[in-house]
């Protein structure tokens, strides 16, 4: 006995060990999931959000842009419409230097001799000075030949508004400006003049925002971001490190690759970013610098596709990653560019604070474990062994009593429930299962009745060397509505084909009814279309359930070929003689069961020698495949067709290729409705 004890220590022991054996397992390489795909995540957010300062900065740098071109074209109309007043030019240079901040000075620059009582220069001009008021005159002396500046030549040449290259202004060589030109036309469309707003690239400046230090070193290092206003009204653009450019910084350059904005201003409209990407080994700093020239939008992706960084030429022993994008109205492209440590970092610091967490949790899990793993054993293994007692087939085997109102209650409970259900359900299945047999016993008797009635000789009448019949009928279920039958009375083949409305027994009630109909009737009435009035008038009287049938009656006479027959709305035979195959004439009528006193049509033809008929009901032509897909009378045509041309036209070769193709067609599909085909060769 205490051997036993002592084992069931142990193995409780032994089964908490595994269970926290196999959660450190899975919990460890869950956190190395988590932490896997965690730090691309974070990766990727970190990469977002600088690319959402891009989009900051490229929105900022556009605003400013736009507002200058908008301030700059709104004068235009005025302009135009004041041309015979030449000192009111200056009065609209001041205006438009006035209401901008960002604009530096304003000019309109007209052609030689346009005012010849002002000189054959004339530019009235708008500046703003130093203590921020404007100063206005005519900018047009000797030292200033405008007239034959490339900028001023261009401009005429251009036709529309445009943004200028940007240049160092004639008396200060330490300011990058750029120009918004727009030319100005008389009455008659002619251009004569230039306006031109001067805008300072010094505004791309950056705004402390916090401080720090790098490897103990007593310098700070002091962050720039592009996302404040500062009190004189220009824009902060710029998010960079001006003395380590340890963190994130934007640049902008022209269409030549000139640096038009960047954090050093020994850069701007100085240096070409072209020049400064042969200080490195790779050749993805060339051609990014392509792209972005190219006003193209993105960045650097390595071969599968991933945002990945490269070395650039501004930051040393660090890796990058740079995001671009145009900016719109102009040549220029802006850029951010982000230290890979940077980005790095953050993922560092994820995976550090996950494993610390995951590490303090698997230590309360394995204790915790311990505690419910030996409390709960005990009640478990009593549930599990009622539960074998109720596999061996003792239904009401005595269940242990839980005290603890938790799941195991819940769980011994809902056994209980399930103790009755399994007496309550093998007492239903022995009643259904005996039921279910009955039926099927039933159904297959109806069966072996309903294809007891058919012809299922053949050949029929092996005696005779004038006539060559085959058919088959295939029920979709066990029984089914189709029917064929065929007698030679007074050397006349009689024959018909016919489907009843509906599957399953309703149908084979209603198919036996027309097969007993037509072989009586038949028996001593010669016509098809007598035959077919007596059994639709049979089954007109007491049709409650409003089933019908489709049919196909015909009287063939064996001496001479003549063919009568009649059709009750059944689908038209084919037939096959030396001419082909075609489709047999038929009028519609209605089916059999619908209307008393229908007029049936008679119908007739002369078959040759060695002419085939071939009868079926659409069971054929509307087979199913797996995709519900039909069979269709085309290729219904198609396989009659092939056999006329092979010259098969034996009765049971014809049955048999038609169903081969049928059974090709459908594969696996379940068979959706009665199939029947009836061959008859006339062989005088």
């Amino acid at each position: 006995m205490g051997r036993k004890q002592n084992n069931m220590k142990s193995f409780s022991r032994r089964l908490t060990r595994w269970i926290v054996y196999t959660q450190l397992l899975i919990v460890g390489g869950a956190a190395y999931l988590i932490y896997t795909l965690g730090k691309d995540v974070i990766k990727q957010e970190e990469l977002d959000l600088y690319k959402s300062y891009l989009t900051i900065t490229n929105a900022n740098v556009g605003r400013v842009l736009t507002d200058v071109s908008t301030a700059t074209i709104n004068h235009v109309s005025e302009i135009e419409g004041s041309l015979a007043q030449p000192d009111k030019m200056f009065g609209f240079m001041k205006e438009v230097v006035s209401q901008n901040s960002h604009i530096r000075s304003c000019g309109i620059s007209f052609v030689a001799d346009y005012y010849p009582n002002k000189g054959h220069r004339f530019c009235p001009y708008a500046i703003r000075d130093t203590l921020g008021n404007v100063q206005v005159y005519n900018d047009a002396n000797a030292s200033h030949d405008y007239l034959k500046a490339p900028w001023f030549l261009e401009a005429l040449e251009a036709g529309e508004a445009y943004w200028s290259k940007p240049f160092f202004s004639a008396n200060d060589t330490l300011m990058p400006l750029v120009s918004y030109l727009v030319p100005i036309r008389d009455k008659q469309g002619k251009t004569v003049a230039v306006l031109g707003a001067d805008m300072s690239l010094d505004w791309f400046k950056g705004e402390i925002v916090g401080s720090g230090s790098f490897n103990n070193q007593k310098d700070s290092i002091e962050f720039y971001i592009n996302s404040n206003q500062n009190p004189d009204g220009t824009i902060t653009s710029v998010f960079e490190d001006r003395r380590w450019r340890f963190v994130t910084y934007n640049f902008i350059i022209d269409g030549d690759g000139t640096f038009v904005a960047h954090p050093d201003p020994d850069k701007v409209l100085k240096q070409n970013y072209f020049d400064r990407v042969k200080e490195t080994k790779d050749t993805i700093d060339d051609y990014i610098g392509r792209q972005m020239v190219a006003g193209k939008k993105g960045t650097y992706k390595n071969a599968k596709g991933e945002i990945d960084h490269f070395e650039l030429f501004d930051i040393e022993f660090l890796s990058t990653y740079l995001f671009y994008e145009p900016i719109e109205n102009t040549n220029w492209s802006v850029a951010i560019v982000v230290p890979r440590l940077m980005v790095d970092g953050m993922c560092m610091a994820f995976g550090v604070v996950l494993w610390i967490l995951i590490g303090l949790g698997l230590l309360v899990l394995r204790i915790v474990a311990r505690m419910i793993i030996k409390r709960t054993t005990k009640s478990l293994k009593e549930l599990a062994v009622s539960a074998n007692e109720v596999a061996a087939g003792n239904y009401m085997a005595s269940l242990p009593k839980i005290k603890h109102n938790d799941e195991i209650r819940l769980l011994r409970d809902s056994f209980e429930d399930m103790q009755h259900s399994l007496m309550e359900h093998m007492e239903e299945l022995k009643t259904t299962t005996a039921s279910k047999a009955a039926i099927e016993n039933e159904l297959k008797i109806a069966h072996d009745i309903q294809m007891a009635m058919l012809p299922k000789t053949f050949p029929p009448y092996p005696e005779r060397s004038d006539i060559d019949i085959y058919g088959t009928l295939i029920p979709a279920k066990a029984v089914g509505g189709d029917l064929f039958d065929f007698h030679i009375r007074d050397e006349k083949l009689f024959f018909c084909v016919g489907d009843v409305s509906g599957k399953g027994v309703p149908a084979s009630l209603v198919m036996a009814v027309a097969r007993s109909l037509f072989r009586n009737v038949s028996a001593y009435v010669s016509t098809p279309e007598s035959i077919v009035t007596a059994i639709n008038q049979a089954l007109v009287e007491g049709n409650d359930s409003n089933m019908f049938v489709t049919l196909f009656v015909g009287v063939l006479n064996l001496a001479t070929g003549h063919l009568s027959y009649c059709n009750a709305g059944h689908n038209a035979p084919l037939v096959i003689d030396k001419n082909g195959c075609h489709k047999l004439p038929c009028d519609a009528n209605i089916p059999g069961g619908v209307m008393s006193n229908w007029t049936f049509s008679k119908q007739e033809m002369m078959l040759g020698s060695r002419t085939t008929i071939f009868l079926y009901t659409d069971g054929l032509t509307e087979a199913e495949d797996m995709f519900h897909d039909q069979f269709q009378m085309e290729r219904v045509h198609k396989v009659m067709e092939d056999l006329s041309a092979a010259q098969i036209t034996q009765s049971e070769a014809v049955v048999g290729k038609m169903a081969e193709a049928v059974h090709t067609f459908v594969g696996g599909a379940e068979q959706s409705d009665d199939l029947t085909m009836l061959a008859i060769r006339y062989l005088p």
